[in-house]
């Protein structure tokens, strides 16, 4: 009968790293972060696999088209900027003074485009 030493390469093979290994498993490597809500920030590397923070630029991989697509403007509450357009639309006038705004049709259309343009910080 052959002793097996730790140099021998049957050894390798006696090793038990399957099912039963798993089960010891108990420290927790991730916990959530504090920018994206997910429970991804890794706790040794301090460091959120899925936003990137504590970096100030958001992580985003153009080889992941799918995740940039779920993550992207327009997927949340758009608390700001779902009202932009509708501001945009009325120019600083509320919604019951525009049905009693006419518009004179009279003056050349450069002016009107130069007149909207002071409006929003343009300049032709």
């Amino acid at each position: 009968m052959k002793i097996l030493s730790i140099n021998d390469t049957k050894f390798e093979t006696l090793r038990f790293t399957g099912t039963a290994s798993f089960g010891k498993r108990r420290k927790k490597t991730h916990t959530l972060c504090v920018r994206c809500g997910r429970c991804s920030f890794h706790l040794q590397k301090s460091r959120c696999t899925s936003c990137g923070f504590p970096s100030s630029r958001i992580r985003k991989y153009n080889w992941s088209v799918k995740a940039i697509r779920r993550k992207t403007t327009g997927t949340g509450r758009m608390r700001y900027l779902r009202h932009v357009a509708v501001r945009f639309k009325y120019r600083g006038r509320s919604k019951k003074e525009e049905s009693f705004v006419i518009v004179s049709s009279f003056e050349p259309l450069s002016f009107q485009l130069q007149a909207s343009a002071l409006w929003v910080g343009y300049e032709y």
